[in-house]
């Protein structure tokens, strides 16, 4: 579904990401693990069209996208869910959910109980304006608010940043839920651990290169892995 063959990306002078290649297949979960700074984020940023790289290629269900503008993609069928959320604080919690579904006709009762379906709490709270919620329950909505365009890939930046080891817990279970479902999902994630146990294949990015790749198992039971992410 998603190729990307020696990708270069500068920020100005200082060369953040150098020659990266890797794919994810329809119906994987693919994590890239690795240090902060090592380049992650800035892997997806370009993926989504919020960065350009200077070289290399970029293909999306076959389509070269290396230069093509987010809101695009989106109706492509990507969408984004950023480190830090990005949740419209001053929105209702249903309000989000409906900006998330702006590129389609009309809102659907049917997607909204969808979201709901993983996402109970937030029905609860749909009426809740979307800055009062927890450290939680705004990762969930930023999710939902992406489910809402019919993804054909979701991308998750450091979805457990921040959350109590609880939440963290429900969030990567929520992360299997949509997998089971159909959703393709390419995860960036510092929590090496759990990123391993639900995907299916993981690469490691160490100063803007990939070092590693494997399958979660695989890189879970890996010596350098366990040295370096995983405390052992």
């Amino acid at each position: 579904m998603l190729k990307i063959e020696d990708m270069h990306v500068y920020y100005g002078a200082i060369h953040a990401i150098k020659g990266v290649s890797f794919e994810v297949g329809e119906g994987e979960i693919v994590a890239l693990i690795g240090a902060n700074g090592a380049g992650k984020s800035t892997i997806l940023k370009t993926v989504s069209g919020l960065m350009h790289p200077r070289s290399g290629s970029i293909t999306f269900c076959g389509e070269d996208i290396a230069h093509m503008d987010a809101y695009k993609l989106l109706r492509h069928g990507l969408a984004h869910v950023p480190e830090g959320r990005r949740i419209f604080l001053q929105m209702t919690v249903q309000e989000n959910l409906e900006m998330g579904a702006y590129i389609r006709k009309e809102v659907s009762q049917q997607d909204l109980e969808t979201v709901f379906t993983y996402f109970p709490r937030l029905k609860e709270r749909r009426k809740q304006v979307a800055g009062t919620l927890s450290g939680g329950e705004q990762q969930m909505l930023a999710m939902s608010r992406a489910l809402m365009s019919h993804p054909k890939l979701m991308m998750l930046d450091e979805p457990s940043m921040g959350l109590a080891p609880i939440l963290v817990d429900q969030i990567f279970e929520i992360v299997k839920e949509l997998h089971k479902a159909g959703t393709t999902i390419l995860l960036v994630e510092q929590n090496a651990r759990k990123a391993l146990q639900v995907a299916d294949r993981a690469y490691v990015l160490e100063t803007g290169s990939i070092t590693l790749s494997g399958t979660g198992a695989e890189l879970a039971s890996s010596d350098a892995v366990k040295k370096a992410y995983l405390g052992g």
